[in-house]
């Protein structure tokens, strides 16, 4: 039935783990169907409802995809296999512009503020049964949300944003529901859903962000959440228009029952205002990471949404780690209170090193987009073969099959490392590199 592999097994648990040793060895591929459940039932002389128990317990793990007429499939890409590791080895004296992470010369320094949080701490230190998160921060949190339009609504943190969007994705779905993405979209989002057992929907992005067209499409197929990067979207760098917001209000204000989840991980780097979307859904949630401003390793995000949704992220945190360091929500708090970080000179000196590589590359004829935030994206004809000429010339490039579903083939570049100088350099090597190769001629 799958060539030479034979699923083996009596019950649920030992069926499941039998394909799971298929995919492991190989003799599954990604993609490959696995047998109707009434056939494999028969097969193995099981009720068809054991068959189905134990495809639903793969699909819960992110195994395997279920997709109407297709029937059941191994994923693509399954949940072990990352998409951060889709990556390129940098040759030593390469600049390397794949990773995605800030420039440390903008990132303000921590000594004061990490000092701060544990003088705090010497004097009431945290304890179980305490507030999760620190009043100081819930209120500056707070405030930067009224600022920017945000509804009101309850204020917590969690471990980051991808921990928040789990967290919202796990407490009001359940696996096999579907959930609209960007595409090309953030690779640990797009590995997160068929981990949680979810099914991913790709929407089109352009400079202003998801196409409403595309997200009404996703929606009105059945999709159950949609997930929008409001600013400095990876790895496009797109931004939301208010024209753009006002349409995608206007498909979600159709689909009312829709979880909105806005990432607004371009807070406190970028200079264009942030679009909400919040209100057009009755559930939502708004979040902002500290890692692009303040540092990665400060392992933490706020975020508010309305009350159940909110409510359902710190049950569910609750039951897990708990809460998320004070000692960390002290520190972030002094930072942002303190003024370490001057955003319009974080953001200007991104967008400079930004604009500065498009202009290079449009006077060569290249075309590229990135209208905020650290990244530029280039749509390429072949991936493969665009990332290994720059490499050829010292440029380091992450390969577009890290955030990509549907959409064509392409490369990210991030400007957080560019120097000036480097800009031409930079861009006559990415020309060539996607140049087509010249034809032959034969005699």
């Amino acid at each position: 039935m799958l060539g030479e592999y034979r699923i083996e097994g009596r019950g649920a648990a030992e069926i499941s783990a039998s394909i799971e040793r298929g995919i492991g060895a190989g003799a599954l591929r990604p993609g490959a169907p696995l047998p109707p459940l009434r056939a494999l039932a028969a097969e193995l002389a099981v009720n068809a409802n054991t068959v189905a128990a134990a495809y639903r317990m793969l699909r819960e793990r992110g195994v395997v995809e279920t997709a109407g007429r297709r029937g059941t499939r191994v994923r693509a890409r399954p949940a072990t296999a990352p998409r951060e590791q889709i990556r390129v080895a940098v040759p030593p004296g390469a600049r390397d512009l794949s990773t995605g992470n800030p420039d440390p010369a903008l990132l303000p320094p921590l000594a004061d503020a990490l000092a701060a949080a544990a003088a705090r701490h010497a004097v009431r230190p945290v304890l179980y049964g305490d507030e999760g998160i620190a009043p100081e921060l819930a209120r500056l949190a707070r405030a930067d949300f009224d600022a920017d339009g945000v509804p009101p609504g309850p204020v917590a943190v969690t471990s980051g944003s991808l921990d928040a969007i789990e967290r919202a994705l796990t407490a009001h779905l359940r696996p096999g529901d579907a959930v609209a993405v960007e595409d090309p979209a953030w690779g640990s989002l797009l590995d997160l859903v068929p981990a949680l057992g979810l099914r991913p929907v790709p929407v089109e992005v352009d400079d202003e962000g998801p196409l409403p067209e595309r997200a009404a499409a996703a929606l009105a197929s059945g999709a159950r959440a949609l997930v929008v990067t409001s600013r400095a979207q990876n790895p496009t760098g797109a931004a939301l228009t208010p024209e753009r917001a006002a349409e995608l209000r206007a498909v979600l204000a159709r689909h009312p029952e829709v979880l909105l989840v806005e990432d607004d991980h371009g807070h406190a780097i970028v200079d264009l205002p942030f679009q909400p979307l919040a209100g057009a859904a009755r559930h939502w949630l708004a979040v902002r990471s500290a890692a692009k401003a303040y540092g990665p390793d400060l392992r933490l995000a706020v975020l508010t949404g309305d009350r159940v949704t909110v409510d359902r992220v710190e049950g569910r945190q609750r039951l897990g780690p708990g809460w998320v360091s004070r000692l960390l929500q002290d520190t972030v708090a002094h930072l942002r209170a303190g003024g370490a970080l001057d955003p319009a000179a974080v953001a200007r000196a991104y967008g400079e090193r930004r604009e500065a590589l498009l202009a290079a590359l449009a006077r060569r004829g290249v075309k590229a987009t990135g209208r905020s935030g650290m990244n530029v994206w280039l749509p390429v004809p072949d991936e493969t073969s665009a990332v290994t000429q720059l490499l050829r010339t010292g440029w380091a490039a992450a390969p577009g099959a890290r955030f990509r579903l549907a959409s064509p083939p392409g490369i990210r570049l991030t400007v957080s490392p560019l120097a000036a100088d480097e800009v031409e350099p930079l861009a006559d090597a990415v020309a060539a590199a996607v140049r087509p190769a010249p034809g032959r001629r034969y005699v």
